[in-house]
């Protein structure tokens, strides 16, 4: 059985050009493969910590030279002889070593990037694709593998737009009877239709850092309503192709108990913030709210998921941080009713599988997502593929390190249906 050889990691720069880890692992029958991981503009408060230099001569101290030398020596000490299809016990290693609950003796950065090298070499050392060796290996995929249905983050607002829209995030999400290549061109015809329309307006087109426009509109409901009037101008129908996703990031503008927007001149409670979602859900037919509240606010979480949970996805992300602890509440509060999973907020595969099987074993939805500071990287399409995640959220169908990924979808499901291609 081959063995881990060598581990070498070197400091890259994801999209935002911000120092990030990328790491090659060998076996010793020859086998290499390469990974990167992602970074984020804004991190919820009970994420694991990144581990980041400090040093304000260089890169404005997000420098990543100590993450990388914690590889390049205590860690290879460890994994030198260790068979890399070990997934759960050298993950369980370095929770070990690092031995505090956020992480932030190691980085959740620096153990990610071997984490998830281990496992790529798994699936190499079996000759298989990652998502195969995945989905073999957790089996929380019942029946045929799919494609998770894609949301394309067509306007960018709050940290990753401009700073007029409070609201981070306005999605497209195509209906999930298509097939993802369908899906994928209706989010890029739209996304085309969308360019033209705020050009039309003498609106900003340029992009955000996730690959959406980041135009100069006013209030929230103003992105909702040119998104509206772009798809009425296409082939595709609203409420029955394609559906409207908002990632409201609510902790980025929660002040206190209240919740401040543009689109209001005084600042909501979480009571009314659960009524201007009702009423804007009646206006809008939503299909997902994510982060509609503080990630401490579980009341109003709670009673936003009692009012709307049947008829709109209510998504836990700055709620759950991709840790299992914070899931199990949010299913026993009946908090949320869908659940990001992002492996860089927790720092392991085992532990992102991990949450990935809590969900499914209570019927939780799971949307697969990169983050704000991406690279070429493509584990997380092959993850999301693997875990049998019902969506995948990489950003919108522009830039170089979001079109990868939703290539790299396509790509795997031609491996999976060969007879779709051109039908």
């Amino acid at each position: 059985m081959p063995v881990i050889k060598a581990i070498q990691a070197r400091e890259i720069l994801d999209c935002r050009g911000v120092p990030t880890i990328e790491a090659n692992l060998w076996l010793d029958n020859g086998i290499s493969v390469t990974t990167a991981v992602p970074t984020s503009i804004y991190t919820g408060k009970h994420e694991a910590m990144e581990l980041r230099d400090g040093d304000p001569l260089r890169y404005a101290g997000l420098g990543v030279i100590k993450a990388v030398n914690l590889i390049n020596t205590t860690i290879a000490q460890h994994l030198i002889g260790r068979d890399p299809s070990q997934q759960g016990d050298i993950d369980r290693l370095l929770i070990q070593l690092d031995g505090t609950p956020d992480k932030h003796q190691f980085g959740a950065n620096t153990m990610l990037a071997v984490s998830q090298a281990v496992c790529k070499a798994g699936a190499a050392m079996y000759h298989l694709p990652v998502y195969a060796y995945l989905a073999h290996k957790y089996r929380l995929v019942y029946g045929a593998l799919t494609i998770p249905t894609p949301a394309f983050n067509v306007i960018n607002g709050g940290k990753h737009g401009a700073g007029n829209l409070d609201f981070q995030e306005f999605l497209l999400v195509p209906s999930s009877r298509f097939r993802f290549d369908q899906g994928l061109q209706i989010g890029v015809e739209i996304f085309y239709e969308l360019e033209r329309q705020l050009i039309n307006k003498n609106a900003i087109h340029s992009v955000g850092v996730e690959g959406g426009f980041a135009p100069n509109l006013f209030t929230n409901l103003d992105a909702l309503e040119i998104i509206i009037q772009t798809i009425q101008n296409t082939n595709h129908q609203y409420g029955h192709d394609v559906f409207l996703g908002l990632d409201v990031a609510a902790s980025t503008f929660q002040k206190g108990s209240k919740y401040a927007i543009k689109d209001r001149s005084q600042p909501f409670s979480g009571k009314e913030f659960v009524s201007y979602y009702q009423d804007l859900n009646d206006d809008y037919h939503i299909f997902s709210l994510e982060d509609p509240f503080g990630d401490d606010d579980w009341r109003s979480w709670i009673d936003l998921t009692m009012e709307m949970g049947q008829k709109v996805l209510i998504i836990g992300d700055d709620l759950i941080t991709s840790n299992k602890e914070r899931l199990i509440k949010a299913i026993r509060d009946k908090a949320c009713t869908a659940v990001l999973v992002k492996p860089n907020q927790i720092g392991t595969i085992t532990e992102s599988v991990e949450v990935v099987k809590i969900a499914k074993d209570a019927h939780f939805t799971v949307m697969a997502s990169c983050r704000s500071g991406e690279t070429t990287d493509t584990f997380i399409a092959d993850f999301a593929v693997g875990v049998g995640a019902e969506y995948a959220k990489f950003g919108a169908p522009s830039r170089g390190e979001r079109i990868i990924k939703y290539n790299r979808l396509l790509r795997i499901e031609a491996e999976l249906n060969p007879q779709t291609q051109g039908a």
